[in-house]
């Protein structure tokens, strides 16, 4: 890149490196037809690889890929940068709506909390009913309304705030669905306000992901550099979902002749710029409409070029290992492919469980005060029974608990209230 009239980049961090390793001098230019360099249909290389093999230069240092064809004809180092071929496109057209995109609001961990908090309320809604004299007064003729699987029915329609009757009479049962309902309300604003606000516009709704599925469609164009690498590994390639895409782009010739052509045509949309992945990652970091898709192919690396035979090419070799090893390469790549783009505001994060702890907090605290009433409502019931029958307060409390407890009396039907009623 160039700035006040001085170049800059990893590229030229990486030469000023290596010079200083090695221990040479050197003076930069551009090459002027702007191209890395490909051989022609008379043999006759361009770009950077034949201002090499003429002599016009010493040295080619740029994203230039090594391959087997120019590993030929000039000198290669050490790979100093891995990369592959990925496709570069507008967020709108590689994002999809997946089926189950309703539960992306909360976390499974916030999934599961949700779980257990319904099954504890139905359970609790359940105990107090049968602990609470106000609630199921004569455990022996009554039936009790309040089963397991009807507190379920009942905490759901709470939940999805429709509602399900009968309610409950006692006041334990009530703290403990008030505090059911004040968790479902608190729930389903964050539940729609995450759901509405990760909406993503919908200008398109094809969804590409890789290769495959850029090859099976037909609405969105899509081409690579002309004359570069990545137009010769999808050439040579018996792969044929990638001989598709090569005769896709050779029949429509949308070739582009340069990189900052190919990243403007993605910006624009209905269009994917096939490239490097390491060159369309910088492209994201600088265009935040912009994003690379996962999938990466045909892995090379990027070399330094010098005339075949260059005493200097064991040298820079063993200098970008050093490099490599010290983390100065690493430290470059962070250096120049740092993200200038704000966090995508549109696609919050799902919620977090300690996001909604102060619920689970109050539920679970109206769950235990509600069960204990129940308990003391029942224990000043045996009270007063116990005196009216001379018995013990403590044998007659376990007799209403063994009594309401029993599992028999969960499964009664209230058959006796139909049987007044008849």
């Amino acid at each position: 890149m160039s700035k006040g009239g001085q170049l800059e980049g990893f590229c030229m961090d990486l030469l000023s490196e290596v010079a200083k390793k090695v221990g040479f001098k050197y003076k930069v230019k551009l090459v002027k037809d702007s191209s890395y360099g490909r051989q022609d249909d008379n043999g006759n290389w361009n770009g950077m690889i034949g201002e090499v093999l003429r002599g016009g230069a010493d040295l080619a240092i740029a994203p230039l890929t090594l391959t087997a064809a120019r590993e030929k004809v000039v000198g290669m180092t050490k790979p100093f940068m891995q990369t592959g071929i990925s496709i570069l496109l507008r967020k709108d057209i590689s994002e999809g709506a997946g089926f189950f995109d309703f539960l992306t609001p909360f976390t499974s961990e916030t999934w599961i909390g949700i779980l257990v908090a319904y099954m504890g309320t139905a359970a609790s809604i359940c105990i107090a009913s049968r602990l609470s004299p106000c609630e199921w007064s004569e455990a022996q003729s009554e039936g009790n309304r309040f089963s397991f699987l009807y507190s379920l029915w009942y905490t759901a329609g709470a939940l999805t705030l429709q509602g399900a009757g009968p309610h409950p009479k006692a006041l334990s049962g009530r703290v403990i669905c008030s505090s059911w309902w004040l968790f479902s309300v608190v729930l389903l604003a964050c539940y729609f306000s995450n759901l509405s606000s990760s909406k993503t516009p919908e200008s398109s709704q094809l969804t590409v992901k890789g290769f495959e599925d850029l090859a099976s469609q037909d609405t969105i164009q899509y081409s690579c550099l002309a004359g570069s690498s990545t137009l010769a590994f999808f050439k040579n390639s018996n792969n044929p979902v990638y001989r598709r895409i090569y005769e896709h782009m050779e029949r429509t010739q949308s070739f582009v002749s340069s990189m900052d052509e190919g990243v403007k045509r993605a910006k624009e949309g209905n269009f994917a710029f096939i490239g490097e992945s390491v060159s369309l990652d910088l492209a994201v970091a600088r265009h935040c409409e912009l994003v690379r898709v996962h999938e990466v192919i045909g892995m090379r690396g990027y070399s330094i070029a010098a005339p075949l035979g260059s005493p200097i090419i064991k040298n820079l070799s063993v200098a970008i290992l050093q490099l490599s090893e010290a983390g100065e390469l690493a430290y470059l790549r962070s250096k120049w492919w740092a993200s200038s783009c704000i966090a995508d505001k549109a696609k919050p994060a799902a919620v977090q469980p300690h996001r909604l702890k102060g619920m689970f907090l109050v539920l679970a605290l109206g769950l235990g005060l509600g069960t204990c009433m129940a308990f003391l409502e029942l224990t000043f019931k045996s009270r007063r029974k116990a005196a009216e029958q001379q018995k013990s307060c403590c044998t007659v409390l376990t007799e209403e608990l063994s009594l309401r407890l029993k599992t028999s009396s969960a499964n009664k039907p209230q058959e006796n209230a139909d049987k007044e009623k008849a």
